[in-house]
């Protein structure tokens, strides 16, 4: 295969947290039945690869799946908690070139009970400060933005401008990833006011990458909306996940766990070209799911550019002539859920808003006369 893919490598399912919005720690993988040296060797060339976990740095070997994988991609960046400190520090010795993406979830009192994990977050901010000191530049946060932390997401996010260090946003999702169905945002446009505000530090800024930041997270409000995504999603297709017991998957936002092969069992071309991944794919164009993670967005963000660029620019124009550049009332969801169109009930319901664009439509007929 010519064509270089984009990958996540979930290298166990092992966690040393206890997040509130992922159960993935109650269901961990085993270390012996965890993916191998031998099967990162099968995987296919990359243009980029993301390793994730679970807590990847549990696995005492990730240096040398870091080497590996550095065989087969052009860029790799880890999700971290940032707990083991020496271990994070000793890895990015050998490998100064490598990304570290350490998710603290707010300031210190909401991080720490939203990760369970005790002095969490002065173990990841200490961690990223060590990193900095040491000269590495890809670096940065990650947070997955809830009713509970919405607050402390612009001052999170100037903590890391101040530090000049990367800045990732999520939202919450449900699928077998998480082994979670409860994840809810309750108050929407709190959450969404929060994001608008970050929207808007990063369109005044002077990086075309934030500019480019915004629009994701403009699609996070439309994702915590349960509005259909704003580009096409093309997992499956040039963007694969593979877990830790070598199954080969779509994404990790499916409700129940998609399988296109093992390559524990198959070789990358066995599997990528066999008649289950393209069943997988049928799924995929069907799939109402709706997910914004940065996963599939990304790829799909350079795939599809011109749309993202031109939501950029005229905001970025606008950026020149207003102190608020972005409202999320752009949404027309937004105003609809204000001005009592929708309802909160209807939305809950409603991950594809179907109901809400039934509604719509039944708003839009002329009113019969007696």
């Amino acid at each position: 295969m010519n064509m270089k893919l984009n990958g996540t490598v979930i290298v166990t399912y092992r966690c040393n947290a206890r997040c509130t919005m992922c159960n993935r720690y109650k269901v961990p993988s085993r270390p012996e039945e965890e993916i191998s040296l031998e099967t990162v060797q099968k995987l296919p060339q990359m243009y980029f690869t993301n390793i994730t976990g679970g807590e990847p740095f549990i696995r005492t070997d990730l240096k040398e799946i870091v080497r590996e994988l550095y065989k087969k991609s052009d860029r790799i960046v880890i999700s971290t908690n940032g707990f083991f400190t020496d271990r994070i520090v000793d890895l990015c010795k050998e490998f100064p070139q490598i990304g570290i993406r350490i998710s603290i979830e707010g300031l210190e009192k909401t991080n720490n009970e939203i990760r369970g994990l005790e002095n969490g977050y002065q173990r990841g901010y200490q961690t990223l400060k060590t990193l900095r000191e040491m000269g590495m530049e890809d670096v940065g946060f990650g947070m997955t933005v809830q009713d509970k932390n919405a607050p402390d997401l612009v001052p999170l996010y100037n903590i890391s401008d101040e530090m000049d260090m990367e800045f990732a946003t999520a939202s919450l999702h449900n699928s077998f990833y998480f082994v979670e169905t409860k994840n809810i945002i309750h108050d929407r446009p709190m959450v969404a006011q929060n994001f608008e505000a970050l929207i808007n530090k990063l369109l005044k800024s002077n990086s075309p990458k934030k500019w480019f930041r915004a629009y994701f997270n403009h699609g996070l409000i439309n994702y915590i909306y349960g509005q259909p995504r704003l580009l096409p999603c093309d997992m499956s297709f040039d963007t694969f996940f593979i877990d830790p017991y070598g199954d080969v998957m779509p994404c990790n936002g499916t409700k129940n766990k998609e399988v296109m092969g093992n390559l524990k069992e198959q070789t990358w071309d066995e599997l990528w070209n066999s008649p289950e991944a393209e069943v997988v794919r049928k799924k995929v164009r069907c799939c109402d799911r709706q997910c914004w993670m940065i996963g599939s967005v990304s790829p799909a963000m350079h795939k599809y550019i011109w749309i993202p660029a031109w939501w950029v620019v005229k905001h970025k124009i606008k950026s020149l002539l207003t102190d608020k550049p972005y409202s999320m009332y752009e949404n027309k969801i937004c105003c609809d859920y204000r001005d009592g169109r929708i309802s909160k009930e209807e939305l809950d319901r409603c991950s594809t808003c179907e109901k809400y664009l039934e509604a719509r439509n039944d708003l839009s007929k002329p009113e019969r006369s007696n």
